[in-house]
């Protein structure tokens, strides 16, 4: 399971990179993305206003009318985007089916980007906070599948672990599909993921393994397709502690004839512990993985749920 990881390609709003691209002429560059996250990214960057045509500096947009299919207009003249906008969003998601992305960072609250939580002015006074901005509705109903995230979300150290999850994950199952596509090797991967999608979603580890077991029903092609969605899905369920114990508790079963009475008992202070949010997930992990090479258990050894992603992240370094 180690091996030399390459840069997982992300695309991501150009502004929070650095580029001087906002309306003003600034930036909102964002240093957990390029400092922490970008040691193991490729960004593919993106601003849809620059792109679309719209110069530097401009005059501030925002959403008006229905949330559910608003217009973007500026904001005090009133000239109205929209059509351009859409136009150019169709084309440019077009284009980025060439670039193998695994997931997006978006620029939050923005007319174009906000993928959540983005302002809709109304009729009057009125002003709805469930908009979505005109690109960001685009790429994620093209990409429905993969990661997508905003750069505020990203400052929620479980937030981050969600999608830094998601976008390895995402990675490792399209190596699966880019070889020749058996279904031996459906099973392998499942196999490997079966205790990391456990901690998202007991009820997806259940309905995956039965889609798993039934493979030989269908056509490789369309079991594929259904595993690649609702694994997808189960990703975007947040793991809690409760799940994790659940976990821990899964894997401390497979020790319990080797394991001295004193191991065991300090496996389950230690998950106690965990439990009681007195310590981070990392302490039990790291214990297992003790555990794992001391008694060679290769089952566990392939578990990418004691390393889903690069420990330099420090994504459970937190109680």
């Amino acid at each position: 399971m180690e091996k030399e990881l390459k840069p997982i390609k992300i695309g991501i709003s150009a502004c929070l990179l650095g580029h001087e691209v906002r309306y003003n002429g600034g930036h909102q560059h964002d240093r957990l993305i390029t400092d922490i996250l970008g040691a193991f990214m490729e960004f593919v960057p993106v601003c849809p206003e620059v792109e679309c045509g719209l110069g530097i500096p401009r005059e501030t947009m925002r959403l008006k009318g229905n949330p559910a299919n608003p217009r973007l207009v500026t904001s005090k003249s009133g000239i109205d985007h929209t059509d351009r906008m859409k136009s150019w969003a169709a084309q440019k998601v077009k284009e980025l089916e060439k670039e193998g992305l695994r997931g997006f960072i978006f620029k939050s609250k923005s007319p174009s980007s906000g993928m959540e939580r983005v302002r809709v002015y109304g009729d009057g006074k009125s002003i709805h906070q469930n908009g979505v901005g005109l690109f960001a509705r685009a790429f994620m109903d093209h990409f429905p599948l993969l990661p997508v995230e905003e750069d505020g979300r990203l400052h929620d150290i479980a937030l981050r672990e969600n999608f830094i999850e998601a976008i390895f994950i995402y990675e490792r199952w399209q190596e699966i599909l880019a070889q020749d596509k058996k279904l031996g090797q459906l099973v392998a991967f499942h196999s490997d993921h079966k205790l990391q999608i456990m901690a998202h979603s007991v009820k997806h580890y259940r309905e995956l393994g039965r889609l798993v077991a039934q493979g030989k029903d269908f056509h490789i092609s369309e079991l594929l397709q259904q595993y690649e969605e609702k694994l997808m899905e189960a990703m975007r369920l947040k793991p809690t502690i409760k799940k994790h114990v659940n976990v821990l508790q899964h894997m401390a079963g497979y020790f319990k004839k080797q394991l001295s009475r004193d191991e065991k008992q300090e496996l389950q202070e230690i998950i106690e512990q965990y439990r009681r949010a007195l310590v981070p997930l990392i302490v039990p992990v790291t214990l297992i993985n003790h555990y794992v090479r001391k008694y060679k258990a290769d089952y566990l050894a392939r578990q990418y749920y004691l390393n889903p992603h690069p420990l330099e992240l420090k994504l459970r370094n937190h109680a």
